[in-house]
């Protein structure tokens, strides 16, 4: 079944603009990002926190805390491309200038967090935990991020980031702490 020629031709047009737009993207960025004081931070949050999570973790949960790291990387990769997407916020520094979503943040920063909080105290309520969580991403880190003029919130509260940071923690505890894994 054939679509219609004018739909085609429509969002034709529009995946031409994206593809115009992270050309642009990508040309800011090696003309102004890449080796500026933003793109150095992004970097370090890029790469220092796994090294450390390697060296600190617990060994024989690596498997445990891997999965709910990654499950952290994925729902934060997806809700950071939604909201890019839909115009709520947008980032002036990136890493990698062809990923739309702040790379140390989704990739880097909020697993290894995650992974670090679960591992340690495992017997402390996890919903302290995930408060605490929120409330250190939510409002002390990305507004840390917005100072550092890295992050701008377009139509977003940081409210909203904080009860979602609440459910991906609550998520992620849950994933690790399943009997299936040895104890933590």
């Amino acid at each position: 079944m054939e679509m219609d020629q004018s739909v085609t031709n429509k969002m034709t047009d529009a995946y031409n603009l994206i593809e115009k737009a992270n050309d642009m993207i990508t040309s800011i960025f090696f003309e102004s990002v890449l080796f500026s004081l933003q793109w150095w931070i992004g970097f370090i949050l890029a790469v220092v926190p796994w090294v450390l999570w390697i060296f600190l973790r617990k060994k024989d949960s690596t498997w445990r805390l891997l999965t709910a790291g990654l499950f952290v990387l994925f729902v934060s990769s997806w809700f950071d491309l939604i909201g890019i997407s839909l115009g709520l916020w947008h980032y002036h520094s990136e890493v990698v200038p062809t990923i739309p979503a702040f790379f140390p943040w989704d990739f880097t920063l909020l697993p290894v967090i995650t992974m670090a909080l679960i591992q340690i105290k495992p017997n402390v309520n996890p919903v302290i935990k995930a408060i605490i969580f929120a409330f250190l991403s939510s409002y002390v880190a990305e507004t840390i991020f917005e100072w550092l003029d890295m992050y701008d919130r377009e139509e977003w509260k940081l409210y909203y980031s904080f009860f979602i940071y609440i459910i991906i923690y609550l998520l992620a505890d849950f994933i690790a702490t399943r009997k299936s894994y040895a104890p933590l």
